[in-house]
């Protein structure tokens, strides 16, 4: 079992858990239950399966609660995108945090495929 706690991607995913919420409380009030709720649960999701694939014993079950960590912050990306394309955000809110976002990506990207070669 390894320490999630000890993860760089899973604090890295943490922060951007944390900026996605501090941006999802400047959208509109009537998006509450559209697009605020569905991007708080996909950017929650990100750290709470790199923690959970963390428990597994083998390599196989971790990279595929990283893949469902990468799947969901592509989600959270289209929705940011959404949010723009809607009018709900300016360039200038969304491009800090597609920036912070791009940060979680890569690194879990790249564990996937170290893992993958890795069986």
């Amino acid at each position: 079992m390894r320490n999630f706690r000890k993860l760089d991607i899973w604090s890295d995913s943490i922060k951007l858990c944390k900026a996605i919420y501090l941006f999802s409380n400047q959208l509109p009030k009537e998006e509450q239950y559209g697009i605020v709720s569905q991007i708080k649960r996909a950017s929650v999701s990100i750290p709470s399966n790199i923690a959970e694939g963390a428990s597994r014993k083998s390599e196989r079950e971790y990279s595929r609660f990283l893949e469902i960590a990468i799947g969901s912050s592509f989600e959270v990306e289209n929705l940011l995108i959404l949010t723009q394309e809607l009018g709900f955000a300016t360039n200038e809110q969304v491009q800090p945090v597609l920036e912070q976002l791009e940060s979680v990506q890569k690194p879990i990207n790249a564990l996937i495929s170290v893992k993958a070669n890795s069986q």
